[in-house]
């Protein structure tokens, strides 16, 4: 058994993650501020905290607790925030980070797990699905504080002897995600279709994602805590689908037949990514377990019964 901080707890994915270290035994306490998080998320089971991971409240939580790990899932994770709002995607995303780390530092945390991006740290691909090796070249402030936050963990593991994994997710999508949301073209579809109301598809909807569920997702942390891999993985599914077929499935998933409206294509918004697992297979024993029409009708099923409620 492990004591672990999960930062973001509250959250889509950090909610998730904690219920399955929990589940596995472990010890948690999750801090969030609850500016997107929502506090009946929190498992029962886990500590709360309300600080945000920019304050001294959370530095010394971090120093007087000693935890064995942080998973840090707590972000400014809105792309055209990021884009129109640098600097304070900057100090969510980098500033945040680095109290943490280097609090978790000071008092002797044996292992840090990152919520890094994929998609958003590799910008436009040379090759498809991409490896951990490929350049890093975001094309979105958001993406820039995903690298940069790597190099810190990069240079906490060589300096003060941090170990770390850097999970590099693709589009992560399931149920307790914000359908009003910036963030989620799964859950903001999902929403709509369900509401009888048609959905918007920005750009020519022949743009490519590498969509994995949040339960996989949850489940690759479980194992990159239980493991002392250091450095970064992908968290995907290697497979593309254009926002045309992801539309098609979700409205057929919720009975909703209308066809989408087309808008504008967004600022900062990549043309195609996927992203290669086999390396966390080969170090973790990961892949993702759920198909995309699973994923998608699970979603669906998720979303309706909160409208039912």
């Amino acid at each position: 058994m492990k004591k672990v901080l999960v930062t973001g707890g509250a959250g889509f994915i950090g909610s998730h993650v904690a219920d399955e270290l929990i589940a596995a035994g472990h010890e948690v306490t999750v801090l969030d501020n609850l500016s997107s998080g929502k506090r009946e998320q929190v498992p029962a089971r886990a500590r709360f905290v309300e600080a945000d991971i920019r304050s001294r409240e959370a530095a010394d939580l971090i120093r007087a607790e000693r935890f064995d790990a942080l998973v840090h899932q707590a972000a400014q994770i809105d792309v055209r925030r990021s884009v129109s709002e640098p600097g304070y995607d900057a100090e969510v995303n980098l500033i945040g980070m680095l109290n943490l780390l280097q609090a978790a530092a000071e008092a002797g945390v044996g292992r840090v797990l990152f919520a890094s991006s994929g998609g958003a740290c590799y910008g436009e691909q040379e090759v498809y699905p991409a490896p951990e090796t490929h350049p890093s070249r975001p094309v979105s402030p958001y993406g820039v504080s995903k690298a940069a936050g790597e190099l810190y963990l990069g240079y906490y593991a060589a300096e003060k002897k941090l170990s770390y994994c850097a999970l590099r997710y693709s589009n992560v999508y399931g149920p307790r995600q914000d359908p009003l949301g910036e963030a989620g073209v799964v859950a903001i579809f999902a929403g709509r279709c369900l509401a009888d109301r048609p959905c918007t598809i920005y750009g020519d909807g022949r743009q490519t994602r590498d969509y994995v569920y949040v339960g996989d997702v949850a489940r690759a942390n479980r194992l990159a805590l239980e493991s002392d891999y250091v450095g970064a993985l992908n968290v995907g599914t290697g497979r593309e689908t254009d926002v045309i077929e992801l539309h098609r499935q979700i409205a057929a998933a919720a009975g909703f037949p209308q066809a989408p409206t087309f808008g504008e294509a967004r600022p900062g918004e990549q043309r195609r990514s996927c992203i290669d697992p086999s390396l966390a297979k080969r170090v973790l024993g990961w892949e993702p377990e759920v198909t995309l029409e699973e994923g998608i009708a699970r979603t669906a099923a998720f979303f309706r019964a909160q409208i039912a409620a």
